[in-house]
């Protein structure tokens, strides 16, 4: 690939752009670098390295045993395959809860470590004096409001949000202190449209309907390649988990059949 072939990166600038043409902002979660690699290939504008993988990778019940040091492993990966796409990673449970130097010094570990280019801060109203700083101290955030998975446990477990007023103050707080887009979700869509309609930058929806700049999915669920509940705001785009079930069947057959390996798989 020429210099001319070079894709242009996704910035916070295109982003604020996008939402002022009126224009759509399509995100996925990934966490290794083949799938990062071919969705960036797809044209995916931003992909975020979640503390879904907790869950989706690791098996959990919840995103809470997510770690650091495992974020910043898969963000490494994810970093290096994305040529376009911006690349976001999840503060994972207690990093954006406890003091905000250590706030901060997760998020330079993200910028330092990997080619990554923000991070992504679950709280409302209560965490603009924790955005204000990272984003004082040079680390792009996007604000998560709506649904916030970490939260489960005070929560008591995943619900929709519906306090239209208090998510509008969450929303408009984590502007004001700087972050360059929003995460809204699992909203009523008329809800969602009233926060996006409070503020400029770009609102990307999950769980959230049509009102938002853009929307996410987590891959895994959008590819059929999960092994339980699948929440109603998901479309499967492909059934991937079935077509590998079906291709590790095949082995095994040929391999007690004898079949497998044949003359073109063996050396002479």
């Amino acid at each position: 690939m020429n210099q001319s072939e070079t894709p242009k990166r996704i910035t916070t600038r295109t982003l604020q752009k996008r939402r002022e043409r009126g224009e759509k902002i399509s995100m996925l979660t990934a966490y290794d670098f083949p799938t990062a690699k071919f969705l960036d290939e797809a044209g995916i504008d931003i992909l975020l390295v979640g503390d879904t993988l907790a869950m989706v990778v690791g098996g959990h019940d919840t995103t809470l045993p997510a770690t650091m040091d495992q974020m910043i492993y898969h963000s490494e990966m994810v970093g290096r395959a994305a040529e376009r796409a911006m690349v976001v990673v999840d503060l994972p449970f207690p990093e954006g809860q406890l003091e905000i130097a250590r706030s901060i010094a997760a998020g330079a570990r993200v910028l330092k470590e990997t080619k990554c280019h923000a991070v992504k801060l679950e709280g409302g109203a209560e965490q603009a004096p924790r955005i204000e700083a990272m984003v004082s101290a040079g680390i792009p955030v996007m604000a998560h409001v709506g649904l916030r998975p970490q939260n489960v446990h005070v929560e008591g477990g995943y619900r929709v949000q519906r306090e239209q007023e208090k998510l509008i103050v969450d929303a408009k707080a984590a502007e004001d202190a700087g972050a360059f887009t929003v995460l809204i979700e699992c909203v009523p869509e008329s809800v969602a449209a009233a926060i996006n309609d409070a503020i400029s930058v770009p609102t990307i929806g999950i769980g959230a309907g049509r009102a938002t700049t853009g929307q996410v999915l987590v891959t895994h669920d959008m590819i059929g390649m999960t092994a339980g509940y699948t929440p109603k705001f998901v479309r499967t785009y492909a059934s991937v988990g079935e077509t590998i079930r079906q291709a590790a069947e095949s082995f095994r057959t040929s391999v007690e059949d004898g079949s497998f390996p044949g003359p073109d798989e063996s050396f002479r």
